[in-house]
């Protein structure tokens, strides 16, 4: 056994070094130019960045060299805590469209969402396959899809919020594009990505919308903000792509070639907007209130997985943890929030159940409502927009103060 054992851990080593001098001797073979066009705030004529600063989604998410982070991530071997092998899913079955003002929304998991409002069947960073990863590699998912893709409704609009594999998954987008045709909406870059597959994306800068007719997408430049009369939209509905804080990349050495984002859905109607967060960090905390500019929101999905890579962190560079998705569902003003991005594919440390009780704290520490974690495969109603009752607004020194608490601290 002991034998065994060692020749395994050679061989991920050799893997490990092979991989490392691959990027290092044929590094023009593992760079994609995904996008070219003028500079802005957030690209420099190659690559994106965040206005806020970069320094927090360059570094490792843990102490110790690159070799030993990957070698952790590969093995298990940082005392993180057991996830189970599988969790049972009830697969739900949605109907062919919902009409009208009401909303009906089913979580497929990780950040893939089934949102059916206006007769308009949506759906965020698609992922059905079982790993999250390239060539078959990568974390492999702990619970089914939601939703059986056999039973899933015909989609109108796909939202892809950028090109790690765990929300842009090709597979997936090829089924849906051969199937349905959707539209799909993206930021910059990952157009080229998707388009990989025969599927064809309209990608936009941070601040530009598309209006969904029943002919087509329009691009608008500029969103229309759109004063004390938020209500001003599309035909169908209009998309803005909006400020988050993360990277992007498929490979190695073509980080940042594509743009990250979030999406403001507007809606016909009064009964408010949507907000699709995508995977983001915290930085700066001022985009969830930029987003809250384009009218007030109904219903947002914002994730609270993938944050701690050694015990007692609550938060990475590149993903929020359930303390700050709190106070984005804060600074949202949204009437309702889904947690996301947690409970499918093992990405960092913390247990299993361990975001979904950290958040039920943090949610007491704001005094707020309306943001619970819901199951996979469980579609419930999202009532129509009303103004949440007001909270003690935070700063997240003062919420990570008030989860310096024995519930929290025990939760591995």
């Amino acid at each position: 056994m002991a034998t065994a054992l060692k020749i395994i851990g050679a061989v991920l080593v050799l893997l490990i070094v092979t991989i490392g001098l691959a990027v290092t001797i044929v590094p023009r073979f593992l760079d994609r130019i995904y996008y070219r066009g003028p500079a802005s705030d957030h690209y420099d004529g190659e690559r994106f960045r965040n206005p806020d600063g970069d320094a927090d989604t360059m570094r490792l998410p843990a102490g110790g060299g690159r070799a030993g982070f990957f070698w952790r991530q590969l093995t298990g071997s940082d005392g993180r805590p057991a996830w189970p092998k599988s969790v049972a899913v009830t697969q739900a079955r949605p109907p062919a469209r919902v009409d009208g003002d009401r909303m009906l929304v089913t979580w497929v998991g990780h950040a893939t969402v089934l949102i059916q409002t206006g007769g308009l069947n949506i759906l965020t960073d698609p992922v059905w396959s079982d790993r999250a990863g390239p060539l078959g590699f990568g974390p492999k998912r702990v619970t089914a899809p939601g939703i059986r893709f056999e039973d899933l409704p015909r989609i109108d609009l796909v939202l892809v919020s950028h090109n790690h594999y765990d929300h842009l998954d090709q597979a997936t987008l090829q089924r849906l594009w051969q199937r349905d045709r959707p539209q799909i909406v993206t930021s910059l870059g990952n157009d080229s990505v998707i388009g990989q597959v025969g599927a064809r994306a309209t990608a936009l800068d941070w601040g530009q919308a598309a209006t969904l007719t029943a002919s087509g997408l329009t691009v608008t430049p500029v969103a229309p903000r759109c004063g004390e009369s938020p209500w001003c939209r599309g035909d169908r509905a209009q998309i803005i792509v909006t400020r988050n804080h993360h990277w992007g990349s498929r490979w190695f050495t073509d980080r940042n070639r594509a743009l990250w984002s979030s999406f403001v859905i507007r809606l016909p109607g009064e009964g408010g907007n949507i907000f699709f967060a995508g995977d983001t960090g915290f930085g700066d905390g001022h985009w969830p209130r930029e987003a809250a500019g384009y009218g007030p929101i109904r219903f947002a999905m914002i994730p609270i997985g993938a944050f701690r890579f050694v015990p007692g962190q609550m938060s990475s560079g590149s993903h929020i943890g359930p303390a700050e998705a709190a106070l984005i569902h804060q600074r949202l003003g949204a009437a309702h929030s889904m947690a996301i991005h947690w409970g499918t594919f093992r990405l960092s440390y913390e247990g299993y159940d361990t975001p979904p009780k950290m958040l039920a704290e943090a949610m007491r520490c704001t005094g707020g409502t309306g943001f619970a974690a819901a199951g996979i495969g469980e579609s419930f109603e999202v009532p129509s927009y009303a103004v949440p009752a007001p909270t003690r607004p935070l700063t997240r020194e003062a919420m990570l103060r008030c989860m310096d608490d024995p519930a929290v601290k025990t939760l591995p």
